[in-house]
């Protein structure tokens, strides 16, 4: 039976000219195997730096990451990450960005198996007629789609989405928030995503995790998201639950707004 994935007391400070700075501070939280979790808060809250840390992409000052009762501190095949920007490699074609991943997470296969393995991820995403073309000859939402079959080739338990769709245009930003959500439901694999979209979270997530302002950022509140699955834009839009939590999300970001903003001063 999976564990929890657990992020325990996790601390980072970074050392700058004038000092130390805590950026997060004691943060804690278990997720469940297979939940839908967003990170949400204000730009600089340390959202990406948790993201980061959880993907061991960085380490933790003090605290950490624990995956099945172990810690971790370093990256895994267990964890793939989609970053804002797609990130591919201009020199491949999009099914050999994708082969890449697919040989990572399979070095045993033979390469036919693994371009096999590659395409499966790439129709299933929708863009294995773009396998020849060449990451520059695509769309952002295509590179996009592209950057999230190179995560799934490499079938890990956990999916790391750091503002994936934040630089798409309002209709490909739905498009791809509706097939992230079909394929999670389809396996149900644990996803940790970042946003600064309060819509884009109640959409998504099982729960949001809402960060307080920095410096010495914490998880300020947990917040279940009742809504049931699978979900519908119009009906929610037309919801009493969805315009509650939207409600509670929005007063939470605005108390620490204006929190933020009295220290500050």
């Amino acid at each position: 039976m999976p564990k929890p994935l657990e992020i325990t007391s996790l601390t980072k400070v970074f050392q700058t000219p004038s000092g130390p700075y805590v950026a997060v501070k004691a943060f804690d939280v278990r997720i469940q195997p297979g939940e839908f979790v967003s990170l949400l808060g204000h730009s600089g809250c340390g959202k990406s730096t948790v993201l980061s840390i959880l993907a061991g992409l960085d380490q933790a000052t003090y605290g950490g990451i624990v995956i099945d009762g172990r810690e971790v501190n370093t990256p895994g095949l267990d964890r793939a990450m989609v970053f804002q920007s797609p990130c591919l490699l201009p020199w491949m074609s999009t099914l050999d960005n994708v082969i890449l991943s697919a040989r990572q997470a399979h070095p045993r296969l033979s390469a036919k198996a693994q371009r096999e393995l590659a395409m499966k991820y790439m129709a299933m995403v929708g863009v294995d007629e773009f396998a020849a073309q060449m990451p520059a000859e695509l769309s952002q939402g295509t590179q996009q789609r592209v950057s999230l079959a190179r995560a799934l080739s490499l079938e890990p338990r956990f999916l790391l989405l750091d503002e994936p769709f934040g630089m798409l245009d309002s209709m490909t930003k739905f498009e791809l928030e509706d097939l992230t959500l079909e394929l999670w439901e389809k396996d149900r694999k644990t996803v940790v995503m970042v946003t600064h979209d309060v819509d884009e979270a109640l959409y998504m997530s099982d729960r949001i995790l809402l960060m307080t302002d920095g410096p010495e950022a914490r998880l300020g509140l947990d917040l279940a998201i009742t809504l049931p699955r699978p979900r519908d834009r119009r009906a929610l839009a037309e919801s009493a639950e969805f315009y509650r939590l939207r409600s509670r999300v929005i007063e939470f970001l605005e108390h620490h707004s204006k929190q933020f903003a009295q220290e500050a001063a």
